[in-house]
């Protein structure tokens, strides 16, 4: 049985994920917006999404671009938690995801580091 946790609810505690990341990484995060979304119309299972231009991969092309986004997805996220507690930790591991995608880390990496 999925918690139950407002939207409200939710977006707080991805704001207090965005707050645990470190200083020395929040402060190298460029035009990219964090979105709190019910789910993903193409793939209802996904916890999170990053959709943008890495910044490894970025050149000196790169500029008057709409900002890279991370979403987060609410109700796959409530559906696979069982407590308020899972659902803080598992937000913070899929926007921890995410950022690192941000920052040029793929899926591989992230397993290898625990935030698969």
């Amino acid at each position: 049985m999925p918690v139950q946790m407002s939207r409200e609810r939710f977006e707080e505690l991805v704001s207090d994920a965005l707050d645990a990341v470190p200083t020395e990484f929040a402060d190298l995060m460029d035009n990219v917006v964090v979105l709190v979304e019910e789910h993903n119309p193409d793939d209802p299972s996904l916890l999170g999404l990053y959709h943008g231009v890495a910044l490894t991969e970025r050149t000196s092309d790169y500029g008057g671009v709409l900002p890279d986004t991370i979403t987060i997805y609410r109700e796959p996220i409530l559906w696979t938690c069982s407590s308020q507690e899972e659902v803080v930790d598992e937000i913070l591991i899929t926007v921890m995801h995410e950022i690192a995608h941000h920052f040029g880390i793929d899926d591989d990496r992230l397993h290898e580091l625990g935030w698969g």
